[in-house]
């Protein structure tokens, strides 16, 4: 008797189980459905630098855990679907949703993108955060972006790039007989500045400089000319600044349209806190790996001659003098950029 009445509540336990199996596959089913995929390819190698975990994992990780997994970024790193070039062009045409890149990749493209990554006069990072963000310059990317190439810009973090030596300079003539790897807007200003300039790829890089095929480089921040191993051939580190460099994320206008309304806000919520928080970890992590280097490899921090120093600062207005005529944008971020240096009391 009791052994039936074990049976038959067995039997009932079975059932509701079942019951209930069939209520949640469904439910799970239906949760599945409502998971948005997204590709994102990045123009950094997931091996070196920075970029790939801080920024592009970081960022990934962020959004699905924001979102409740139900925007999903699968990410790609450099010349994995495409070459660097072809991100921007392929976020705009809606092939991948996201890119990872730089502005000196979309010069091409937008009109903006040399001032975005070229000569600079700001002497911190945070007076070019107050104007990107406080002052409309990334504003004005934006608007041009999305008129002509529906892509939504995002700054990923804004950082200063110098120049990397392997000799000291300590006259103008010494600058004068550098050959500098350059490329992009700040090829014509290293070269109007005095020394001859030379293209060569990141992947050879190390070689010119060990070599003497170059003499100097720019490749981003501290951090990234370390992740090439540029401070073995190369002692010495200039304190002037060439430019603010930066990172950025473009989304395609119907991807990101046609998320739900809640994950938008999430999305663009985020990334303006991945701005803020990315620039600060960085600008400590410069200070941090230089200090690292000059007690581990000897590299020294060294001023150029003041003469050079002048150049430059000539070479940045005729550079935004320039560009100021290039398109509507540019003419009113230049605009801008010069009445906040005035204040600022730079010009």
């Amino acid at each position: 008797m009791n052994k039936s009445k074990n049976i038959t509540k067995t039997a009932k336990a079975i059932i509701l189980v079942g019951l209930f199996a069939m209520v949640l596959v469904p439910a799970i089913a239906a949760a599945q459905d409502d998971v948005i995929k997204w590709r994102l390819q990045s123009y950094a190698p997931s091996g070196g630098g920075s970029d790939w975990k801080k920024s592009v994992v970081a960022l990934r990780d962020k959004l699905y855990e924001r979102t409740g997994g139900r925007l999903d970024i699968e990410l790609h790193s450099a010349e994995s679907l495409m070459g660097s070039s072809e991100i921007f062009p392929a976020v705009s045409r809606g092939v991948i949703q996201i890119g990872h890149t730089s502005p000196a990749y979309i010069m091409d493209y937008i009109s903006t993108a040399s001032l975005a990554w070229g000569p600079s006069s700001f002497r911190n990072v945070s007076e070019a955060a107050y104007f990107w963000k406080h002052l409309g310059f990334e504003d004005i990317i934006r608007r041009e972006a999305l008129e002509k190439h529906n892509i939504h810009y995002f700054t990923d973090l804004l950082y200063f790039t110098r120049l990397v030596l392997n000799k000291p300079v300590k006259t103008s003539e010494d600058f004068e007989a550098l050959r500098i790897r350059a490329s992009g807007s700040l090829a014509k200003f290293i070269a109007d500045s005095g020394a001859a300039t030379a293209f060569v790829s990141g992947s050879e890089l190390y070689q010119a400089l060990s070599t003497g095929a170059v003499d100097g480089a720019h490749w981003g921040g501290v951090q990234n000319a370390n992740a090439l191993s540029l401070y073995e051939p190369a002692k010495y580190q200039a304190s002037a600044v060439l430019g603010i460099a930066n990172e950025i994320f473009i989304i395609n206008d119907q991807a990101l349209s046609s998320l739900p309304e809640d994950i938008q806000t999430t999305v663009r919520s985020t990334l303006e806190e991945h701005f803020w928080a990315r620039t600060n970890q960085y600008e400590i992590e410069e200070l941090e790996m230089l200090n690292q280097l000059a007690s581990e490899k000897g590299v020294q921090t060294i001023d150029l001659p003041e003469e050079i120093v002048e150049r430059m600062d000539k070479a940045t207005h005729d550079f935004r003098r320039s560009e100021a005529k290039k398109s509507e944008y540019t003419a009113e971020a230049v605009e801008r950029l010069e009445a906040y240096l005035g204040v600022l009391g730079y010009l």
